[in-house]
């Protein structure tokens, strides 16, 4: 992987058309990404997360990332200092985003942000929502086993696929025994959980392009609409429907507190 440096010099608002990509870089600052509106899909050599506007990903300064928008996004971010950083973020993690970091997010990155010691004071106070912020696993893993990769680059194409993991093994060069033992040891997940989660990040990308839940169900590979509906509320705490029309955090808090 090829990644260049880009530097930060605080606080950022992208506009992102629907698909468009920001290729691998690299930063010498924390960042702090999130979405104004749309879905973000931050990949890092760990894996990717698909991150809707009550949810941020924390990205440690040094680690190559990439960025893609599913519908019309708007990428915006904070960064800190390497030396400045919550104790348990040392590695990107995805964090539930408050109300107020929210906003103070939205008035940092806006087209006029304040300066001098109003900029300084908002930005400790949203490092202080960053380190009290709930996190979440919901990821994707990355395998580094060129069959599993062979396996995943099968099923990020089509989630709909519905093979058993031994008839993709033989797709790929390897026993079924072999791959369950490597999905275990190299993404922390049995193949079902992972193929599941796979799933749920596809629905997320293809509700925010605009896709019917219908639609969506069927391309994420679930037997039907209900289904879909249940495995996504058990997810995300919220049915697909009400979650496409959530552009932003609800104003009472609600949108950011989901459980997982």
């Amino acid at each position: 992987m090829s990644t260049t440096r880009q530097p930060l010099h605080g606080p950022t608002r992208v506009p992102l058309a629907h698909r468009e990509r920001i290729d691998w870089h690299h930063h010498d600052v924390h960042q702090l990404v999130c979405t104004g509106r749309g879905v973000l899909e931050v990949s890092t050599d760990r894996g990717s997360w698909v991150v809707p506007p009550h949810r941020a990903v924390w990205i440690p300064a040094g680690v190559p990332h990439a960025h893609r928008a599913h519908g019309p996004s708007e990428l915006r971010s904070l960064s800190y200092p390497a030396e400045v950083r919550p104790p348990a973020l040392d590695r990107p993690t995805v964090l539930a985003v408050s109300p107020l970091l929210h906003e103070i997010v939205a008035v940092l990155s806006g087209p006029r942000p304040p300066s001098g010691d109003a900029r300084h004071r908002l930005e400790r106070v949203a490092l202080d929502q960053i380190a009290d912020a709930p996190a979440f696993d919901r990821w994707l893993p990355a395998p580094d086993d060129p069959r599993l990769r062979d396996l995943a680059a099968l099923l990020a194409d089509d989630p709909a696929d519905q093979r058993t993991l031994a008839e993709l093994g033989t797709a790929v060069g390897a026993s079924e025994r072999t791959l369950s033992r490597l999905f275990r040891r190299e993404t922390g997940m049995s193949f079902p959980q992972w193929r599941a989660q796979l799933r749920l990040q596809r629905a997320l990308a293809l509700l925010a392009e605009g896709g019917s839940v219908t639609a969506v169900a069927a391309a994420s590979g679930y037997a039907t609409p209900s289904s879909f509906i249940e495995a996504f509320r058990h997810a995300f705490g919220t049915s697909p429907g009400r979650h496409r029309r959530e552009d932003a955090p609800d104003p009472r808090g609600r949108a950011g507190d989901l459980p997982e």
